[in-house]
């Protein structure tokens, strides 16, 4: 029997997020992204797609990694300017009744208890739908932003996130029981005081004597993704994502960390079933596959390269604009996103050159597009899921609304087709849908935080 696919619309409240120049498109919209009415007519598009949800990627700092400075990034749009996705997401939910909502926060940067508050907070006013992409960051430039010199090194990100991911687990599933608010207009007591604490934490780095203050939400906890491919990132996924996002050009490479989380999990005491991995997936479809070629060629005369090197070069931690074209690329020890480090020297070699990098990036990112009609690619979706074992997919932008109305249009009735996708949504939750529970189960982390937690 086909296993049903799950699909995310992968997207930044900015004009230019993954494939660099394709806002210059004449029919791509991108450039509205401070209009409400873009976000709304979006999420109302996906819903009717049966998408499980969209993931907003988040940045809190500007490229300048490439030249040593931002005018590339900002000249280029390279995901600037960058709207908090958080603000855009309660429009979207009140057009919806089903859609989920995956937000990136970067908790090295955000005070866990206000945080708590706000993820609650939007738990609340999605009536359960909202989940959290955990990053620790890895732009310089975003440290600077909130008065460091420089960013924590990558595995000394991890031993913080750690920590804070304790506090939160406090505040959201320790701090109230479940029926702590009674409402009780006879007495006039509306909160049971025996029913809520106060959460002592006393840390390393953080300090919270405090009850939480939002009565418990739907999910309580939300729907935990994590992006981290490197050997510390998927330790850290281990013990905390439910999903989680990676990206890679092999089948057999995708396989083998499908594999190392799932088993890590299994290490720590969850289940292999607690793990949805999704993988990075950019489309160009047609009615044919001739079509689609056209279509693929046309998008490529509005790439632009050097948005494409600045992107890559806040994410590998390199600064392209050293190197002449064939000058071999030394990558060394990097600060910014190991995993995306390991995945380019697998692809184009350990000496690889500007040249090398530009003839992968042929739609303006790292992300080698799918080409074809929605029958080849339903094959292609079905085949990675089948022999990775990815439980579905994020897909990035090209030009929008098209690249979204032709998956919804086209490739979604394929796959109802062939039994791989949903023909309607589950009941209940963002985590009831993906995982048929609403609360994390017992084996998680999180659960030893719960008032008489065994």
């Amino acid at each position: 029997m086909t296993r049903q696919i799950h699909l995310n619309a992968f997207d930044m409240c900015c004009p230019g997020h993954i494939q660099q120049g394709l806002w210059t498109h004449p029919r791509d919209q991108s450039s509205r992204v401070n209009d409400i009415t873009y976000w709304t007519a979006y999420a109302r598009k996906l819903e009717a797609g049966l998408f499980d949800g969209i993931f907003f990627a988040d940045v809190l700092g500007v490229y300048d990694v490439y030249g040593g400075n931002p005018d590339a990034a900002v000249r280029g749009g390279v995901q600037i300017p960058a709207n908090d996705p958080t603000i855009v997401i309660p429009a979207m939910a009140a057009v919806t009744q089903n859609l989920g909502f995956g937000v990136t926060c970067n908790l090295t940067y955000e005070q866990p208890f206000l945080f708590a508050r706000r993820m609650s907070t939007l738990d609340h006013m999605t009536n359960g739908r909202i989940g959290w992409n955990i990053v620790t960051g890895y732009l310089d430039s975003a440290a600077r932003a909130i008065g460091l010199k420089g960013q924590i090194a990558h595995d000394d990100r991890y031993d913080l996130a750690d920590e804070y991911m304790s506090l939160v687990y406090k505040l959201w599933e320790g701090s109230w029981d479940d029926d702590a608010m009674i409402v009780d207009r006879e007495n006039a007591i509306f909160i049971d005081p025996a029913k809520v604490r106060a959460i002592h934490h006393e840390g390393p780095q953080y300090t919270v004597d405090a009850m939480h203050l939002c009565a418990p939400s739907p999910q309580r906890t939300p729907v935990l993704y994590q992006a981290g491919s490197s050997p510390r990132g998927r330790e850290f996924a281990a013990t905390h994502a439910e999903c989680v996002f990676v990206n890679g050009q092999k089948k057999d490479d995708v396989k083998s960390l499908v594999d190392d989380i799932k088993a890590r999990a299994v290490g720590k005491g969850r289940s292999s079933d607690d793990i949805k991995v999704f993988l990075g997936a950019s489309l160009v479809l047609g009615e044919t596959d001739a079509q689609a070629q056209e279509k693929f060629e046309e998008y490529r005369r509005y790439v632009s390269s050097e948005a494409a090197l600045v992107h890559a070069a806040a994410s590998l931690g390199i600064d392209f604009a050293k190197y002449d074209l064939d000058e071999p690329i030394e990558t060394g020890k990097s600060q910014a996103i190991v995993s995306n480090v390991e995945i380019m020297n697998k692809a184009a070699g350990p000496k690889w050159t500007r040249r090398k990098l530009l003839e992968q990036m042929v739609l303006g990112s790292r992300q080698a597009p799918w080409v074809g009609s929605a029958e080849r690619l339903a094959d292609m979706l079905i085949g990675w899921s089948e022999e990775t074992g990815v439980a579905g997919f994020n897909l990035s932008r090209t030009v929008t609304p098209e690249s979204i109305d032709d998956v919804v249009d086209r490739l979604i009735p394929v796959l109802q087709e062939r039994g791989a996708y949903k023909t309607s949504y589950a009941e209940g939750t963002y985590r009831e849908k993906l995982f048929g529970r609403p609360r994390l189960p017992s084996t998680h982390a999180a659960a030893q935080f719960r008032r008489n937690a065994k």
